[in-house]
């Protein structure tokens, strides 16, 4: 009997006052995987929390969702590394899956395609500008994805060679484009978005939907980026393994 053992990884949580979420967050872990909490100024106790929890917790003062998730992705070192928000709306047990599809190269980055659980889950606002910006994403790279999901995973290394830039609202955007360029594979898996604990940064208005997009479709105008000179080749035995126990 064959049997293929999942990889481990690190996963970035960008925070900004997510006490009350964070423990739930950090116990839905995968076993094995370590926690990076990126601090982004929160002034309730959340870093102090995350780190009672035994998260690793690094402090970015720049603040922006793309600051705080570089900055996590910096510090991170394992082979791959996921991204989760850090309000309780998605669970980051699900980013084992999403690990197993890249270490099995059947995808370089795996995205997950939110889908409503409960009322208020995700406000029509929020929807309208992620639909406009799935459609724009297409016109510009050809990628087909019907949401820019924050929970995402790929190899460390090669988000590392995409160059990322933004710090704002748009990095989860330029890091699908960038990998588009690159001639990465992105594909979507569906996942349940629940309501989020406490009050949203940037979706949670209209004010705040619009300054996300505005980041995002300046990154959709910049001139496509050159694809980066390939790694050399490094032998993986999970590339070929199969996904599931065979007799």
């Amino acid at each position: 009997m064959t049997l293929f053992a999942d990889p481990t990884a690190d996963v970035v949580l960008p925070c900004l006052d997510e006490a009350a979420a964070l423990p739930w967050v950090l116990e839905h872990i995968p076993v094995g995987w370590r926690a990076i909490v990126v601090d982004n100024g929160s002034t309730d106790g959340s870093a102090d929390i995350a780190r009672s929890l035994g998260a690793t917790v690094v402090h970015e003062p720049r603040r922006g969702f793309g600051a705080a998730c570089h900055a996590g992705l910096l510090a991170a070192d394992a082979e791959y590394v996921c991204f989760c928000d850090c309000d309780g709306s998605l669970d980051p047990g699900l980013l084992t899956g999403f690990v197993r599809q890249v270490a099995l190269g059947r995808t370089d980055l795996m995205l997950g395609r939110r889908r409503p659980q409960g009322r208020g889950a995700w406000p029509a606002h929020a929807r309208a500008g992620n639909l406009a910006l799935s459609r724009m994403l297409r016109s510009r790279t050809g990628v087909r994805l019907h949401d820019l999901g924050p929970l995402r995973a790929a190899r460390r290394a090669d988000l590392l060679a995409l160059g990322l830039t933004d710090r704002r609202s748009g990095y989860p955007l330029e890091m699908v484009v960038r990998a588009a360029d690159a001639g990465l594979r992105v594909a979507e898996t569906d996942v349940p978005y629940r309501p989020r604990t406490g009050k949203s940064k940037v979706t949670g208005t209209w004010r705040g939907t619009w300054h996300a997009v505005r980041d995002m479709r300046a990154v959709l105008r910049q001139p496509p980026t050159p694809a980066p000179a390939p790694a050399p080749a490094q032998a993986e035995a999970t590339a070929t393994a199969p996904a599931e126990a065979t007799k």
